[in-house]
């Protein structure tokens, strides 16, 4: 399905330009990670239908938002996941980021409903370490890399690696990672992610600072992506990205994205949970007063 637009576009008090949308279409997961923060939203919340999954982004695409990331919780726990993929209006990129552990089997009629790619969690290449970290059954691990190998075969690429980083447990494990995101062939991304400490971990906080200037040492290349004005490292033919969220005024300066909880709120902030707006039983009518209202509302959370 396509959508017109208005033209209008969504700008927010500090100029920034809504264009992305990440929307939690469940708050189930069938992992249990030390760091998770549920896309910021605390508390029991009810998944959304399809319809208003489609209204919504429907909604957002009248403003230009011609990007969208589908999360959980694990969102493919969702069955009803590809009918709301098919019923989506044309997006200039559509992915959903997934801990792949039930990828496989799946990842053809996702490629097939309209996805373009996938985020794949994935914090260690140690199988031990990973149940540890991600609190999995016996087997997720490897459930895992059957998904990358799928999503790959299917043209979901290009697949990117997410790899929070976590101090003394897998912080040494860049490299053994690096190497094997080289092996797929360009098909795979490396984006290795500071922790945001929603669950008081602080033992696990690493120095940004210092992993910033170990993959400068070692690159070839740096690159910064238009979209996030974050910087991508060449290193020996491998593409990592380092995604710094926390104190980072750039990182907010720089953000294009609106939220949506999984019970149907627009989340103008992933670290602010008193300004949000309920869309959940929102007419088509009312949705796009309601993101004009959401927009109004966000405040980079680092500001200089």
């Amino acid at each position: 399905m396509s959508s017109a637009g208005t033209g209008e576009v969504l700008t927010d008090s500090y100029g920034r330009t809504v264009r992305s949308l990440r929307m939690s279409i469940t708050d189930r997961c069938n992992m249990n990670c030390i760091y998770c923060h549920n896309e910021g939203h605390i508390g029991h919340s009810r998944e959304m239908p399809v319809d208003t999954i489609v209204n919504i982004v429907e909604a957002a695409s009248q403003f230009g938002i011609d990007r969208l990331k589908l999360s959980g919780g694990e969102p493919l726990i969702r069955k009803d996941l590809e009918d709301a993929l098919t019923r989506l209006p044309d997006m200039r990129d559509l992915s959903l980021t997934t801990n792949a552990a039930l990828l496989k089997g799946r990842a053809s009629s996702l490629k097939d409903a309209g996805l373009d790619r996938v985020n794949i969690s994935l914090d260690t290449l140690d199988p031990d370490k990973y149940r540890m970290i991600t609190n999995s059954a016996t087997g997720s691990f490897e459930r895992v890399l059957d998904g990358i190998q799928e999503a790959i075969d299917a043209g979901l690429t290009p697949v990117k690696l997410n790899m929070v980083l976590l101090k003394d447990l897998n912080d040494n494990e860049i490299g053994d990672m690096l190497d094997f995101t080289r092996s797929y062939g360009g098909k795979v991304i490396l984006q290795l992610i500071e922790l945001m400490d929603f669950r008081d971990i602080p033992q696990y906080r690493i120095n940004a600072n210092d992993v910033e200037q170990s993959l400068l040492s070692v690159s070839s290349d740096v690159r910064v992506r238009e979209l996030h004005k974050r910087k991508k490292y060449i290193i020996n033919g491998a593409e990592v990205e380092f995604v710094r969220p926390v104190d980072n005024t750039e990182f907010c300066a720089n953000c294009n994205r609106l939220r949506v909880t999984a019970d149907g709120k627009l989340k103008p902030c992933l670290l602010v949970s008193d300004n949000m707006v309920d869309v959940s039983n929102a007419s088509k009518e009312e949705l796009p007063d309601l993101f004009r209202l959401a927009v109004s509302k966000r405040v980079p959370f680092c500001r200089s």
